[in-house]
């Protein structure tokens, strides 16, 4: 039998993230087979995730990541069970380094099968899940491109926002951090009426209606009144429409003209947790 020292369990723990008494047991287990440990506590990590599947991971870490041109930009929330594994510094450390990695493919299943440290993200989570006790899974995965792209971390990592401008000009950078701001504390639906669907649309003058039917409005009137009221709905719900959060006097689309006149927001990315 192979005598394991304390160096061999830091050196798997290094490598996996797991506990020290897990490590040790891992090493044991496998008679001082580094790679063979590594295995068993993947195993572990495997059946872990499966008693745990049907949990609820709403809690975690939101990142928001952009590249070095500022042309492109991902967010992703790494979830978990509890607020208390979200805060966790290598928790959160784990959510910005899948982040980092996250940026350079297109499709949530092209990163879930990316190569992460010589396992695949999916194989990671899973390991993870083993290593903390909780179902760990990538929940959000947004990517956002543009001319400028900013991006907003709310305090603790539960919101994350992208914001992508229609030029890089002077001011750019501070007005897109800014905007993913104001899209982060306001949780717009879409960046203008345009992009309100339909069925959203509807619904809202149908409320519109029977709130003014209550109030005793004719039924003449109704659709008139309603329509503004619908443009009050898109004021409050749309981002570029919204009263911009550090000075009400204008709206987020003037805001960003104030900085260039012809400068505007032409996308934005938000992902929550909690």
């Amino acid at each position: 039998m192979s005598t394991i020292t304390a160096a061999d369990v830091n050196k798997l723990r290094t490598t996996t993230g797991a506990g020290m008494m897990d490590c040790k047991k891992a090493l044991v287990e496998a008679d001082g087979d580094f790679e063979k440990a590594i295995e068993i506590l993947r195993k572990k990590g495997q059946k872990v995730a499966a008693n745990r599947s049907d949990r609820e991971s709403t809690e975690g870490a939101a990142i928001a990541v952009v590249n070095a041109d500022k042309t492109e930009g991902v967010v992703i929330t790494l979830n978990c069970e509890t607020d208390f594994v979200g805060k966790n510094e290598g928790f959160v450390k784990l959510a910005t380094d899948l982040a980092n990695l996250a940026i350079n493919f297109d499709s949530k299943d092209a990163f879930l099968a990316a190569d992460f440290n010589g396992i695949t993200v999916s194989e990671k989570l899973i390991e993870q899940t083993g290593v903390i006790g909780e179902k760990i899974e990538i929940g959000s995965f947004e990517k956002l491109s543009g001319a400028f792209v900013g991006s907003y971390i709310h305090a603790g990592n539960k919101i994350a926002t992208l914001v992508s401008l229609s030029a890089n000009v002077a001011g750019a950078e501070e007005a897109a951090r800014n905007v993913a701001m104001q899209a982060a504390a306001m949780n717009p639906i879409a960046l203008d009426e345009t992009g309100v669907d339909a069925d959203t649309v509807a619904k809202e003058i149908e409320i519109a209606k029977d709130q003014l039917r209550q109030e005793g409005k004719p039924e003449a009137m109704l659709e008139n009144i309603a329509k503004g009221k619908l443009q009050r709905f898109f004021k409050d719900n749309t981002l570029v429409n919204q009263d911009y959060i550090k000075d009400g006097a204008v709206n987020v689309a003037a805001y960003v003209k104030s900085v260039d006149p012809s400068l505007t927001v032409t996308g934005f990315k938000r992902a929550a947790l909690g």
